[in-house]
């Protein structure tokens, strides 16, 4: 089937849509955006939904919106909806372990305390579903700054510094996915997991 379904994962609303948690959210509204491609609420997926071709190929891309902790019902909605293979679907998701941006994609895993990806393994029944992870970095230390936890690091807005850097991440995930229907899985792989950041 020729058809790519990609779920960025982040919080709905505008409070959240310069966080650092919606970065799954920020790379899809990009690669919408380059193909001229608005999203539209569809209830029944529980997510906002976008589609495209690229290389004859369909891209669906859809932002849920349920919050981050249920991500995994509207992920659900969508593979029982177009009856997916588990092997056509990309969540897009940051990762505050890895260094910002880092980006490791993986074709399965535990949540690492992600309660997006957490929610997801819960509804799906299983971990073994490809996964892009966006690196944002580890809060500072409460040394530093006090009462500065991980909640309000992941929830906190992307500042301008990260933003110049994450921008250079952006390009390369969705050259990355633009061209995921010409390339050999495993030369994509290796192309998003040995991006460096300072080489661009």
């Amino acid at each position: 089937m020729n058809e790519i379904y990609l779920i960025g994962l982040g919080n709905p609303g505008k409070k959240y849509s310069k966080s650092r948690h919606n970065i799954g959210f920020l790379v899809l509204e990009n690669l919408s955006r380059k193909f001229n491609s608005n999203f539209l609420l569809k209830d029944k997926l529980k997510s906002y939904c976008s589609e495209f071709k690229i290389n004859n190929f369909t891209y669906r891309l859809f932002l849920p919106n349920t919050f981050m902790n249920n991500s995994g019902d509207a992920v659900r909605a969508i593979v029982d909806w177009y009856k997916i293979n588990l092997d056509q679907i990309f969540i897009i998701v940051d990762d505050k372990d890895l260094p910002l941006g880092k980006i490791r994609f993986r074709k399965k895993g535990s949540s690492g305390g992600h309660n997006g990806l957490k929610s997801i393994i819960e509804k799906l029944q299983t971990h073994e579903f490809n996964r892009i992870r966006i690196g944002i970095g580890s809060p500072p230390s409460n040394k530093e700054i006090k009462n500065f936890n991980t909640i309000s690091h992941v929830l906190g807005n992307i500042s301008l510094e990260e933003k110049l850097i994450l921008d250079k991440v952006y390009k390369r995930v969705i050259e990355s996915l633009e061209q995921i229907t010409i390339k050999k899985e495993e030369h994509i792989i290796n192309e998003l997991n040995s991006f460096d950041k300072d080489q661009i």
